[in-house]
């Protein structure tokens, strides 16, 4: 029998239901008048106030903004419980708080409103078209990942900041499941930046690094493995892993894949696990680490993770999400693997799965 899965709370009010309504309604505007209070320093000012607060006289005497837009911003910001009042006196509340000291809430938000916001216009035609026609507000561009490196600011820097942030934390509590089995041939499919490989290479002074992605990623990726004084255990595998046909290097002793399949539609996923499973070597391992929305231990870790799945439906491949481990699983079987693991918990959202050859 199927678990229940919801996130409203237990026994919730009509009243209560058609309030969170609302709130969707008006979702985009509250992003925006929060985005400006937070932005233009008006939360910065309210923190600096403390807990005596600040009247809206004392605001706009400071020069820096109207009466106007001040009341206005500040009480949207008030009904989405970033603020509050107290006889008179407008503080910050814990919502606030979060908004200017939180790492990964300042991150999040960035991501939604440089990288997201505009093309998300277009998230209906999108699904319909199984393309990534938000895309177009950055760019001329047919799919975001040949051309990362490439994306205007501030998306470029939030893109990255958003991908980073969520995958470097989880870099060094993985390195020993990774030499587990002692790997001398391991093969990081979706090397990005480099990032992983560097973190490999300086763990083991014996392994031999092999490593595929899309031409433009290689080329920052060997500039950091050079800078690094690794390039001479590194090989450079330039691939479109769309193609099918499209082979990756054999003999492998391991392969890693970290936020790379959720890249992918279902198809493509089933088309990469067959090719990982004809290069591995007859003792060979596969790890995925990647973010499962139905595998985190709190709420809000999930409601992160779901709702980054239109980012790749209106910018990124016009097919892809962040998906249920189950649905790898599956996936993987079909190809002729096998699950061996699961590790949950890692960094902030990630899970570890390998698989063995069936």
């Amino acid at each position: 029998m199927l678990e229940t899965k919801k996130f409203s709370p237990p026994r919730q009010r009509a009243f209560d239901a058609r309030f969170d309504a609302q709130k969707i309604a008006f979702g985009p505007v509250v992003f925006h008048c929060v985005r400006y209070a937070w932005k233009r320093g008006m939360l910065e000012a309210l923190a600096e106030a403390g807990e005596r607060g600040i009247t809206l006289e004392a605001l706009e005497a400071t020069g820096r903004w109207t009466r106007y837009a001040l009341k206005l911003v500040l009480e949207s910001c008030l009904s989405a419980g970033v603020v509050l009042i107290e006889a008179g006196r407008w503080q910050l509340d814990k919502t606030g708080f979060c908004l200017i000291s939180d790492d990964i809430t300042r991150i999040n938000f960035d991501f939604v409103h440089d990288v997201c916001y505009q093309g998300l216009f277009e998230l209906e035609r999108s699904l319909d078209a199984g393309k990534p026609l938000g895309l177009a507000h950055l760019g001329d561009w047919t799919s975001i990942y040949p051309v990362l490196s490439q994306l205007p600011e501030p998306a470029r820097s939030s893109w990255f900041a958003f991908d980073h942030h969520y995958s470097d934390t989880s870099f060094p509590d993985i390195l020993p499941d990774v030499f587990a089995t002692v790997p001398r041939r391991l093969m990081d499919i979706g090397a990005n930046t480099g990032k992983f490989s560097l973190a490999a290479l300086a763990h083991d002074a014996r392994v031999e690094l092999h490593l595929v992605d899309l031409p433009l990623q290689l080329a920052a990726a060997e500039v950091n493995l050079t800078e690094a004084g690794h390039r001479d255990r590194a090989s450079f595998h330039p691939r479109d892993l769309l193609d099918p046909a499209v082979p990756l290097p054999s003999g492998m002793d391991l392969v890693w894949m970290s936020q790379f399949l959720s890249c992918f539609g279902e198809e493509q996923i089933a088309s990469i696990f067959r090719r990982v499973k004809d290069c591995l070597g007859p003792n060979g391992h596969v790890l995925v680490m990647d973010t499962f929305w139905d595998r985190q231990r709190y709420d809000i870790a999930a409601y992160c993770l779901i709702n980054t799945s239109p980012y790749f439906t209106a910018m990124a491949s016009g097919n892809s999400k962040v998906y249920e481990s189950t649905d790898y699983i599956r996936l993987a079987e079909a190809a002729g693997l096998r699950l061996q693991t699961v590790r949950d918990g890692i960094g902030y959202c990630h899970s570890l799965m390998r698989f063995v050859l069936a």
